[in-house]
């Protein structure tokens, strides 16, 4: 058996793929701290066509004590850029160089080799080339990208000419930070440069964390939206859609909350949860309407505590306050006493002793995400699918997460449920325990 560790450093990446069949790195105690340099995600891993999924995360660690049906909650301790520049942009599919999905089942169209070896040659969208045969063998393009550079200190950023993303391009793997054991090429690499002298803050998120499915899939697939693209597909990871609902932990949520100081509570789908994390984003608004944001390599720090009894589908989340819906926010004493005072005007003595509690939805599109983030949160909670909408209208909301389908269903739930779900101590520790 395992020696169990009170902390772990993991610093390999499964290539890929999460699942059972990935090799975990070590057991962290209850209560333990994992430690990890994330590679970037999604363009990064999308022209390396060796991967079978669109981001690199860690190898997963398994908790003492987490048993099938049993929950971890992730407290995200430290969550920090290491990139010094990075690029990003609406993608477009190259026909001829993938089986049914460009993320999953890659392929040379010259040779016809399957998920090729690759490597880098010169700068631009023709840069990546077959091992076997030497073609050009991307299976994405950008049709409108962006070099972004990133003030790590100061918290801002700033994309970049054409002339400069081709300097950065010719030491992409340091610019980019991508550490000694990760298996991608720098999409620096490309030098694709559309905007040029666009300011942004930074605040960094982790897009793709949570514990192992229960069956072996991509990693950018374990979610509802691009977890269809999986249905009947033409390559090894196909499933039919009851497959996918029951194996799949929708940790690609692409959730700008999911940042340094929130609570993160998995579901436990295989012994020991297996957690992983990876696609750290330097920014990216609600929705990632671009459908990739700014991919970085950065620092992440995790504690982790088990919740037993605690069966989830898919994640609940414990947003800092100041992410919060401006409805879902706790009150201050000010407005607490106003409350009592407009109670006791009209003869209300009751007042619910409450705070807000977030359910992650996913589905193949926005609809469908929010009807499943609506009903996990029934469903868990006990409250009727019907009263769940009304508190999320008047005090919460549905905010988007990720286009075609991730949301964020939050609303103002009783304490007495919460502490019956045994995450009461999480919920006060973040939002504090007074009414």
């Amino acid at each position: 058996m395992a020696s169990v560790r009170d902390e772990v450093g993991v610093y390999e990446y499964s290539g890929g793929i999460v699942g059972p069949g990935i090799e975990p790195a070590a057991t962290v105690r209850n209560g333990g701290i994992i430690r990890t340099g994330t590679p970037p995600g999604c363009w990064g891993p999308m022209i390396t066509p060796k991967f079978q999924g669109g981001h690199e995360v860690t190898r997963p660690v398994l908790v003492e004590g987490a048993e099938v049906g049993d929950a971890i909650a992730i407290r995200l301790r430290k969550v920090r850029v290491t990139s010094l520049a990075t690029s990003s942009g609406v993608m477009e599919f190259v026909d001829g160089r993938y089986l049914g999905d460009p993320f999953v089942a890659k392929l040379c169209p010259a040779c016809g080799t399957t998920s090729p070896g690759s490597h880098i040659e010169g700068v631009g969208d023709d840069a990546v080339h077959c091992d076997h045969c030497g073609a050009e063998v991307s299976a994405f393009r950008f049709s409108n990208g962006y070099v972004i550079v990133l003030d790590r200190e100061n918290q801002v950023s700033l994309t970049v000419s054409k002339e400069v993303a081709e300097v950065l391009a010719q030491d992409a793997k340091v610019n980019a930070a991508l550490p000694d054991t990760s298996g991608q090429h720098s999409i620096l690499s490309l030098a694709r440069a559309d905007i040029s002298g666009l300011a942004a803050r930074m605040r960094p998120f982790l897009g793709n964390i949570g514990t192992s499915p229960s069956r072996d899939l991509p990693d950018s697939h374990n979610a509802g939206d691009f977890g269809s693209f999986l249905l009947d597909a033409p390559h090894g990871y196909s499933f039919t859609q009851e497959e996918l609902d029951r194996h799949k932990t929708d940790g690609h949520m692409d959730t700008n909350s999911v940042r340094e100081g929130a609570i993160l509570i998995c579901p436990v789908k295989v012994p020991g949860g297996g957690i992983y994390m990876g696609d750290m984003h330097a920014q990216q608004g609600n929705g990632e309407v671009a459908g990739h944001a700014t991919d970085v390599a950065g620092e992440v720090e995790l504690q982790v505590e088990v919740i037993k009894g605690l069966a989830l589908d898919g994640p609940m989340l414990l947003q800092n306050a100041d992410d919060l819906p401006f409805l879902a926010r706790p009150m201050d004493a000010g407005e607490q006493s106003a409350i009592r005072r407009l109670g006791q005007k009209y003869g209300q003595a009751e007042i619910e002793d409450n705070a807000p509690i977030t359910f992650i939805g996913s589905g193949p599109n926005l609809n469908d995400a929010t009807k499943n983030g609506l009903d996990r949160a029934a469903r868990i909670t006990g409250i009727s699918y019907e009263e769940v909408m009304n508190r999320a209208t008047i005090a919460g909301s549905i905010e988007i997460s990720r286009l075609p389908g991730v949301v964020r269903v939050t609303f103002m739930c009783p304490k007495s449920i919460l502490s019956r779900l045994g995450i009461l101590h999480l919920v006060e520790e973040q939002y504090g325990s007074t009414q």
